[in-house]
């Protein structure tokens, strides 16, 4: 009886197969009584070079930036941050955009506005004390960047000393300063020495509400007291609005180098601001 007696185990193939990816062909012989030669077949095998994923899913990780805050007038500058800020401290009355509600007995008296010759001249005269502060600090430049503020128009020293001048000629009596304009000044000098961006607040809202509002009290003053006299406390050389862009721009370009928090926090210093300014303002009521 005939018998096929194989070389190669064709269990092989099922048992243990082969991956391989240079070699992809296996060989099995077979020899039997009828055949004086041995049969030999050449099976492929396919190569793995790589096991494949089913339903396999590719993940690409991105990093998902939390949006940036923006601030009200930032796409314009610092400078249009800063009038923000001011005018949401304004009455309604005084500012579309105002936020502050009128409570003390002395706001109301300043919005019904009974000014006094003796009340005004404290005002200038401390008023006088904070614009010579200012133009000494800028003059002394504690920081470099104080320097880009010298010169700039928008200085009142020289102004309200003539005034001052004006009233003593009159007969008036000029008072020293007050404790408003004196505290005040101290303040300054010590915020220019240590605390750059919270002067800057006090500068710029200084200056820019003199020739805003300060110019309705000028009116208001000559109207109802001086027989309709301009003061020089009110008057600028030159084009005003072309002063004030100035500023505005050297202000820009020096909070340029700021960062949030240094921005922020000159912002904060507003309310201060005001608190002082509006202590001298009232000096006209007394």
């Amino acid at each position: 009886m005939a018998s096929l007696t194989p070389i190669s185990q064709t269990q092989f193939l099922f048992n243990k197969p082969l991956l391989k990816s240079s070699s992809p062909r296996l060989e099995t012989c077979f020899q039997s009584s009828f055949v004086s030669k041995r049969l030999c077949f050449q099976l492929k095998v396919p190569v793995f070079d790589r096991m494949p994923l089913k339903n396999t899913a590719v993940v690409a990780a991105t990093t998902v930036e939390k949006p940036k805050k923006s601030y009200p007038g930032e796409a314009k500058g610092f400078v249009e941050e800063m009038r923000f800020v001011a005018m949401k401290l304004h009455t309604r009355e005084q500012a579309k955009e105002g936020e502050k509600e009128v409570k003390e007995k002395e706001e109301e008296a300043v919005r019904k506005w009974e000014p006094s010759i003796d009340g005004y001249l404290k005002f200038l005269v401390d008023s006088k004390l904070v614009y010579d502060t200012l133009e000494e600090i800028v003059e002394k430049a504690s920081f470099p960047f104080y320097a880009e503020f010298r010169n700039t128009g928008l200085e009142r020293s020289e102004k309200s000393a003539k005034d001052l001048e004006w009233f003593k000629e009159q007969g008036y009596n000029i008072p020293k300063p007050s404790s408003p304009g004196v505290s005040y000044s101290q303040i300054l000098q010590e915020l220019s020495e240590k605390d750059p961006q919270a002067f800057i607040c006090h500068f710029y809202n200084i200056y820019f509400a003199h020739s805003a509002g300060g110019q309705m009290i000028g009116r208001k003053v000559a109207e109802q007291l001086l027989n309709k006299k301009e003061l020089e406390f009110y008057k600028w050389d030159g084009d005003l609005s072309q002063l004030l862009q100035n500023v505005r721009d050297k202000l820009n370009k020096v909070s340029e180098g700021w960062t949030r928090e240094e921005k922020d926090h000159c912002l904060e210093e507003t309310e201060k601001s005001f608190k002082h300014s509006g202590e001298i303002l009232r000096l006209i009521l007394s």
